[in-house]
């Protein structure tokens, strides 16, 4: 089943995509760039996950060495690109129609 497009899932696509060379971002970078709480951005991001939307993978490391917890990085995969670029495109066909409509 396809995640439902929200308002929530457009926003953590967008941090996505503003993410640098890498395309990945640790939920904390997320959280940061949406402004959403935890307990709505992991549920999301777990869903998207399972969509085959999104990847994720833990940092390397110790977290003794590093000197904090391990962070789980996120990027868009290629299927996740494709499908977010259909929805978008649906969603401007919507728009541009209603705003047509009102034109008339």
């Amino acid at each position: 089943m396809e995640p439902r497009i929200t308002r929530e899932v457009i926003k953590v696509f967008a941090a996505l995509m503003s993410a640098g060379s890498d395309g990945e971002l640790p939920g904390s970078e997320i959280s940061r760039a949406t402004t959403l709480a935890s307990g709505t951005l992991y549920p999301i991001l777990l869903r998207l996950e399972k969509a085959g939307w999104l990847a994720s993978r833990w940092e390397e490391g110790d977290p003794s060495v590093l000197g904090r917890p391990r962070r789980r990085f996120y990027r868009i995969t290629a299927t996740g690109g494709r499908q977010m670029g259909k929805q978008i495109s649906e969603i401007k066909s919507l728009v541009g129609g209603l705003a047509w409509a009102q034109l008339k």
